[in-house]
């Protein structure tokens, strides 16, 4: 299922003094701010036995919050909690859920909290899939631009369902966010078949790529990744089972375009990339290496 993008508008109605976000879920989330996104994490809250436990991060957006009307939106994905795990989804639950709670202090020292519940609202965007293990697909021809901002219409958007909180322990994470370490160059690029092309970053990471490209609205670019190459140069990928370990990029067209997956890693060190516009470069490509 496609990822669910979510959003609330407030009003921080005093000076502020200081601004307080906390946030969990059952999957994995990405906050908004204002038309920003909040921290630079990837797979928050992470992997627990969801049965019986669940984390929760926290930021400061004392910076990111101002008097008078504000916009505070997630994207929700499936993640360990009910995308695909080994060969089977659901493992956990079918849905996913959010849970936020932002709590302001003012100036004058009085406090304002603002949570998840019935006045948020729900659309569906450029996200179609989102798993963790199977790869993302994504049509930025879907795209919101400024979902997560003030003057935005959500008008067309959908009332959320609000669940009864689950019987679960909640508590600090213990552990270090995964956040983007650096980027890689790849260091060749060989086209075993016509259209087939196959970057090579030189090592084998934890994480996505970045591809740029030009093209025309619906244009698709599939990434299919693997840490092995077959003889005559294409990649091997039945040591990956049932995981599909594919991204997929349809192109909204007028001018160059970057995209990188925000709902999946993968491990690997070879690329192979199909529907480019065109013939692409070494320099088209750039590998982005995550981990905590």
């Amino acid at each position: 299922p496609p990822s669910a993008y979510l959003r609330h508008v407030f009003k921080a109605a005093k000076p502020i003094r200081r601004a307080t976000l906390y946030a969990t879920a059952l999957g994995t989330y990405e906050l908004h701010l204002n038309g920003a996104r909040v921290g630079k994490d990837y797979f928050n809250p992470g992997w627990t036995e969801f049965r019986k436990r669940v984390y929760y991060q926290t930021y400061d957006v004392t910076r990111m919050l101002r008097q008078g009307d504000n916009a505070l939106g997630a994207i929700l994905s499936d993640g360990w909690y009910s995308g695909y795990i080994w060969a089977g989804r659901d493992t956990y639950g079918t849905v996913p859920k959010l849970r936020v709670q932002l709590r302001i202090e003012y100036a004058d020292g009085t406090m304002q909290t603002v949570v998840t519940d019935e006045t948020w609202k729900l659309s569906y965007g450029p996200i179609r899939e989102g798993d963790v293990q199977q790869g993302e697909t994504y049509d930025a021809r879907l795209e919101m631009p400024g979902w997560d901002s003030v003057a935005f219409n959500d008008s067309a958007w959908q009332p959320v369902t609000v669940w009864a909180a689950p019987n679960l322990q909640i508590g600090v994470s213990p552990s270090p966010p995964v956040q983007a370490q650096q980027e890689i160059t790849p260091v060749q690029m060989t086209q075993p078949k016509p259209g087939v092309y196959v970057y090579n970053l030189g090592q084998n990471i934890a994480g996505w790529v970045r591809i740029k490209a030009t093209g025309n609205a619906g244009t698709k670019i599939v990434l299919r990744h693997s840490g092995w190459l077959n003889p005559d140069g294409t990649i091997y990928t039945d040591y990956l089972r049932e995981a599909r370990v594919i991204d997929t990029y349809y192109m909204k067209g007028g001018g160059e375009e970057a995209y990188e997956p925000s709902t999946t890693y993968h491990g690997f060190q070879y690329v192979e990339v199909t529907g480019y516009p065109g013939a692409p470069t070494l320099n088209d490509l750039t590998g982005i290496e995550c981990n905590s």
